[in-house]
């Protein structure tokens, strides 16, 4: 599940887990686990581009994994050759959320969000459009892309099975 932050990756990546009989993992939870400190603290502390090493480093191990769903952060197909790797060891979705009920759900998450935060819904509305714009070119390069952003999951089922 690639997308924008708040588009619903761990949402439907565990409902899809659940109903396919898949293991569920969410990779900024599973970075935070392997260095013991949360996405803000790395943030934080080592600064954006080592968190973006960090975070390939967790996608070629889960790319060994299998017979999993995973969750990636919003940021990871668009760095290093992440989304080649990615197409390349599994089957990719793209969520493709509107940029007002982004917006939305951000304001109303409480998870705390470095690119982010302080910022009010007309601002965060912007930085998705500006932020989608650059990122797009990564994320259409996904092998799927849903667009409702409560889509049946025997429709989704039936996507990746047709392939």
């Amino acid at each position: 599940m690639i997308g924008y932050m708040g588009c619903g990756k761990s949402t439907l990546g565990r409902r899809l887990s659940k109903h396919l009989g898949l293991q569920f993992i969410d990779m900024d939870h599973y970075i935070e686990e392997r260095n013991c400190k949360t996405i803000p603290q790395i943030f934080a502390e080592d600064g954006e581009a080592e968190f973006r090493k960090k975070e390939r480093r967790a996608l070629e191990e889960l790319a060994e994994f299998t017979d999993i769903v995973i969750a990636t952060g919003g940021g990871a197909p668009c760095f290093f050759d992440n989304i080649e790797l990615m197409n390349k060891t599994g089957k990719t979705i793209y969520l493709n959320i509107s940029p007002n009920i982004l917006a939305d759900r951000l304001m109303k998450s409480k998870t705390e969000r470095p690119l982010i935060k302080g910022k009010s819904r007309d601002e965060l509305v912007a930085f998705i459009d500006e932020t989608l714009k650059k990122r797009n070119q990564f994320y259409l390069q996904a092998q799927f892309q849903i667009t409702q952003p409560d889509i049946d999951l025997g429709v989704v089922e039936k996507m990746l099975s047709n392939d």
